[in-house]
């Protein structure tokens, strides 16, 4: 990177909470955050959003006539950029850009619509321009009445930390001063999660006392579970006093397919991210790694071989949040960049409770942060005290 990015205001929704004082409690905490849903008369796991969370997004979704037909997606979107813009101090004559993006979208409103497709022949008026790619960022850009550019995206599991990637690119490129950046995802729908099921990759565990078991290497079963949210973070050029952290580099790379979902056994794709991301600051330099680590066997595991195959006999400290939190898709990214920021600024490893007790830095001042979607589309951000 040319210039280091300070990240000066960060604001998420999830089960974790909705703000960050309310969110590090929730991570001191080793219960997980999994209630139920029933879907053809089977309890499956979900991460649900709580209900006064769910009230506040009801409550901006009548707050103006256009809101009442957004997706969920939309709406959070909208109310974590509200956040972000405000602890950032930005102001509308800043013009910044906006990136945010989902792996599913209006899933939601796309599945109700094409229902009603297939009952009366027919459907809404608006089915169109709200389940678009680009209805997230778009709308965010009305809400908060922005001149920037506007950009959406999906890169699958990837995509908001891909946001950050095109964030920072503008801001390297002197084409933008500020960027807001992130992912948006309400995809607990039975159709998203009978997807999951038909790839043989969601928890079936619901008696376990954590029924995801990301980061266990031994699991002899797939645990992923799907959770719902948005994050997103406030990118400014350069070093400054209000920056919550400095991403001081990046990597990213691709890896041929082998498989329509699943990445190469040693997730080279990973090995070259956190080698581009690492290469300048040295691998001794890491402190700690959060994981994307889905709680499937496969995956997990093929980000600690790559990681292995970097760090050699000096791994640094690893954790992850979808444990606790379950896989947000399109927003889990940045919903990780938070859990690094909080564990930086509180200096303080968060362990996943089921592991094997790892050895603990002594001071935190580099975390790496991994993600990677279907196809092997993987990126590595390093953020810095």
């Amino acid at each position: 990177m040319q210039q280091p990015i300070s990240i000066t205001g960060l604001s998420s929704i999830s089960p974790l909470g909705s703000n960050r004082s309310a969110i590090w409690e929730s991570y001191l905490k080793n219960k997980h955050l999994f209630t139920s849903k029933s879907i053809k008369n089977a309890s499956v796991p979900i991460a649900r959003l709580a209900e006064n969370q769910i009230t506040a997004i009801e409550y901006l979704r009548q707050s103006e006539s256009k809101y009442k037909h957004l997706d969920d997606s939309v709406l959070y979107a909208i109310i974590t950029a509200r956040n972000a813009i405000s602890e950032s101090g930005w102001n509308q004559d800043d013009d910044f850009g906006i990136n945010i993006g989902s792996s599913r979208g209006a899933t939601s409103l796309f599945e109700n619509y094409h229902q009603q497709f297939l009952e009366k022949g027919n459907t809404e008026t608006l089915t169109s321009p709200t389940t678009t790619l680009g209805n997230i960022s778009s709308w965010v850009a009305h809400d908060l009445q922005t001149k920037g550019p506007e950009i959406s995206h999906s890169i699958t599991c990837s995509t908001a930390l891909h946001a950050m990637l095109n964030g920072i690119a503008w801001l390297q490129s002197g084409l933008s001063d500020k960027f807001l950046v992130g992912g948006s995802e309400a995809a607990l729908t039975d159709f998203t999660i009978a997807q999951m099921q038909a790839l043989k990759i969601y928890s079936k565990d619901l008696k376990n006392e954590f029924p995801c078991r990301a980061l266990d290497m031994d699991k002899k079963r797939n645990s992923m579970i799907l959770g719902e949210g948005a994050a997103m973070a406030c990118l400014e050029l350069g070093k400054t006093e209000s920056a919550l952290a400095t991403i001081s580099e990046i990597g990213y790379a691709t890896e041929p397919l082998q498989h329509n979902i699943s990445i190469s056994t040693d997730a080279d794709c990973f090995q070259r991210s956190m080698h581009m991301a690492i290469k300048k600051v040295g691998e001794e330099n890491i402190d700690a790694i959060v994981m994307h680590a889905p709680g499937t066997i496969k995956g997990d595991l093929a980000e600690y071989n790559a990681i292995q195959k970097i760090f050699c006999n000096k791994i640094p400290f690893l954790t992850t949040n979808k444990w606790k939190v379950g896989h947000t898709f399109g927003a889990s990214g940045m919903l990780s960049v938070e859990l690094a920021i909080l564990m930086l600024q509180h200096q303080q490893t968060i362990e996943v409770p089921y592991i094997s007790p790892q050895t603990k830095p002594d001071k935190l001042n580099n975390i790496l942060v991994n993600a990677v979607g279907f196809g092997g589309n993987a990126v590595s951000i390093l953020l810095s005290k």
